[in-house]
């Protein structure tokens, strides 16, 4: 059985005769679903079939072909995994708040489960799903160990406060999920075909931002990318993690993002290595569950993280007062976008997410605080770093990346510290502090080359 605290019923109604329909938008995978495997658990226990339908929205937020086709490339070989279990898998187009109601009604669907997400476009596709049916839908938390509902009923303003809430629960969760069975009872509704390739083709999304190939999509490649990050970097992460030249970082953030990795996986191979330090063990844990979930908490009770109206109090007050303050620069987003600031650093960073999806996590904060030194009010500030972030990056449009905004810009999740020009009380980083932490002009070297290597420098 799966834990209750990890299901919200979002539409009680009444259950119908028909098949259980798992609709699929945030866990995509086979393995360590706890929504997949909530809807074969209600499927088996009333003897009826189950499905699993993807509806492919023609836009998401600022996604490009780099994150759709990342996508599609791992939502093809989950499709193969379901199959293997007796599970069709089913791909619609056009709007989720219209397909998938349309696909319940077609299919005769007797009840719908589905993933938990924390951002605004998704709690607005399942508050629109759910009004338009009368059978049960289930939101089910696969994306956080510890099922964000079940930490706090409200939000958290610091890591110091949800911490404690996390690890009394986290005993109760950290344990091995069962398996995907292959499904009995055989679905007899409408499974359209699918052209993969034709589905990639018929995208409307910018192409102009290309695909990376430094790293692979779906569930087996984020298998290995766990299990190469245990051998070989966990050792050195807690002491090496924010120099962004010491190639320790776990890359699991697209996977994690993708949801082609379940974080209850990572949590438990980390914690069940034999490889690595206890200090690395401990250093990654605090990332992968407590920081991790602090986000999904913030934006979960913050519908507006992606505004300067999400600051705290402190914050909103110390910024307005240095709103007036003198920028010694000041760049238009297109300066941003292309990497031409005054500061080899921060251009850096820039030319590192634009050409490979990916920047290291030291870096994001530096950027992004930055950018709020460099523009006019700190909104212009959010909506620059939340564009370049959601445009560029594999795990962009994530809870991750706008709390991590929130927090370089506008103090979340922070305390007050000296005060200065334009930052006021916010948190401070400069380039001479990067200096004393890590080899600047090595890291700049390095993403020049990366940049010269891409099709941006032509």
């Amino acid at each position: 059985m799966i834990d209750q605290r990890r299901i919200h019923i979002l539409n009680q109604g009444e259950p119908g005769k028909g098949p259980v329909l798992y609709w699929m938008h945030r866990d995509h995978r086979a393995r360590d679903n706890f929504g997949l495997l909530h809807a074969q658990n209600i499927a088996l226990e009333r003897g009826v079939s189950l499905a699993v339908a993807y509806c492919l929205a023609s836009k998401f937020l600022d996604a490009t072909i780099r994150q759709f086709g990342f996508l599609l490339r791992g939502l093809e070989e989950t499709a193969a995994a379901l199959a293997d279990k007796s599970i069709p898998f089913v791909v619609l187009t056009g709007d989720p708040a219209k397909e998938i109601p349309r696909y319940v009604r077609d299919s005769a669907a007797g009840l719908l489960v589905t993933d938990f997400d924390s951002l605004r476009i998704k709690r607005g596709w399942l508050a629109a799903v759910s009004k338009e049916l009368d059978i049960p839908v289930h939101e089910v938390d696969s994306r956080n160990v510890v099922p964000c509902r079940a930490v706090s009923d409200k939000r958290e303003y610091a890591a110091r406060t949800i911490r404690p809430k996390i690890h009394r629960l986290l005993p109760e969760f950290l344990h091995e999920p069962p398996d995907l069975r292959p499904h009995p009872h055989a679905y007899q509704g409408h499974v359209p075909d699918t052209d993969w390739a034709a589905l990639r083709d018929g995208l409307h999304v910018d192409r102009s931002v290309p695909e990376v190939d430094w790293i692979s999509p779906g569930e087996q490649a984020a298998s290995g990318m766990l299990g190469a990050f245990i051998r070989h970097r966990l050792d050195s992460y807690a002491d090496k993690r924010n120099d962004p030249n010491g190639n320790v970082t776990s890359q699991l953030s697209p996977y994690l993002h993708f949801g082609m990795l379940s974080p209850l996986r990572a949590a438990l191979a980390v914690s069940n290595a034999r490889s690595g330090s206890h200090e690395g063990r401990e250093s990654f844990l605090e990332e992968l569950v407590v920081r991790r979930e602090l986000s999904d908490n913030f934006c979960l009770h913050t519908p507006d993280y992606d505004s300067a109206d999400c600051f705290p109090d402190w914050a909103e007050k110390t910024l307005a007062k240095h709103e007036g303050d003198v920028r010694e620069y000041v760049y238009d987003p297109d300066t941003f976008e292309a990497a031409r600031t005054h500061d080899e650093l921060w251009n850096a960073a820039q030319k590192q997410m634009v050409a490979s999806g990916y920047m290291h996590g030291y870096m994001r904060m530096y950027w992004a605080k930055k950018i709020l030194e460099w523009t006019k009010t700190p909104q212009d500030a959010m909506d620059i770093a939340i564009y370049l972030n959601d445009r560029y990056e594999l795990d962009g449009r994530d809870a991750n990346g706008y709390t991590g905004v929130a927090w370089s810009i506008g103090g979340v999740h922070d305390r007050a510290w000296k005060e200065r020009s334009v930052f006021g009380t916010v948190r401070f980083m400069s380039y001479g502090g990067a200096k004393s932490k890590f080899d600047v002009k090595g890291y700049v070297a390095a993403m020049d080359e990366l940049w010269n290597d891409s099709p941006f420098s032509e």
